[in-house]
């Protein structure tokens, strides 16, 4: 095989892809060869544009990743070749997926900076699994007290989501074009109303009630004022009773009984 043949390295370079299985990086790829027989790099990244072109139109594509270089099968084929195997891929939880797209927008991230954003705890179970999976891993203690863990991505994280770098994660804007429309209550939506239950509806509305006025809390406090000072000037307008006095009547009370005395002593004197 002549290795200097661009084509031909690049049939060599498919094979080694094929039977790897897993992406290969340039520098692995240079460690398969002797020494001697060993390719320039700029020569085996010829070939691999070569390689490339050639999957043009074919169900498989030469993907770069964060790992290397690797063949796989077209996203367009997926739910088809999805049938190989009998078990249902795995479902990710909305908590996980929000764990691990903080990680990757804000890393290196704390669990309880990520516990502020989502402002609920997180499962201790789900960064398990992200490390299980070798998608983020520990880069760093943040330099407070505590010394909380720093989470970062991995490799294995951008291989997966077909990624070289986080420089290709997408916007942010464009995750949220990619949310579901929210689903609009009964009220608005557009659905027919039997007819009894209308005819019901329409008796009852040919006498509408007034409806009642609200009232704010300031024209309450400005009501309440104006009572108060109604209440005051009423009790200013009000005549002062007429109390009798306890020593006005003990002095007439005196009067009277001196008067009859001096009557009755003065019918003795004259008898």
């Amino acid at each position: 095989m002549n290795l200097n043949d661009p084509k031909e390295l690049a049939s060599l370079l498919e094979a080694y892809l094929l039977a790897s299985g897993k992406p290969l990086s340039l520098e692995r790829i240079g460690e398969l060869f002797e020494e001697a027989e060993r390719p320039e790099p700029a020569q085996i990244r010829d070939a691999l544009a070569i390689l490339a072109a050639s999957c043009q139109g074919r169900a498989f594509e030469l993907k770069e990743v964060a790992s290397g270089y690797r063949l796989q099968v077209r996203e367009r084929f997926a739910p088809w070749v999805g049938r190989l195997w009998e078990e249902r891929p795995q479902r990710y939880s909305r908590a996980m997926l929000e764990t691990l797209a903080l990680i990757a927008y804000r890393q290196p991230i704390t669990r309880g900076e990520i516990e502020d954003i989502r402002g609920v705890t997180v499962n201790s179970q789900i960064v398990k699994t992200l490390m299980e999976r070798e998608w983020i891993r520990v880069v760093g203690y943040r330099d407070v007290p505590g010394r909380p863990a720093m989470f970062a991505t991995t490799k294995a994280f951008l291989d997966h989501f077909n990624l070289r770098n986080l420089d290709e994660l997408p916007p942010l804007a464009a995750l949220r074009e990619l949310e579901p429309e929210p689903v609009l209550a009964l009220d608005d939506v557009d659905v027919p109303v039997p007819e009894g239950l209308q005819a019901r509806a329409d008796l009852a509305g040919e006498e509408p009630a007034e409806p009642r006025e609200e009232t704010s809390f300031r024209s309450l406090l400005a009501e309440l004022d104006t009572m108060e000072q109604g209440l005051k000037t009423d009790f200013d307008d009000l005549p002062a009773p007429e109390v009798a006095q306890p020593e006005a009547e003990a002095a007439a009370v005196a009067e009277e009984a001196d008067a009859a005395l001096l009557g009755d002593g003065f019918d003795e004197t004259r008898h």
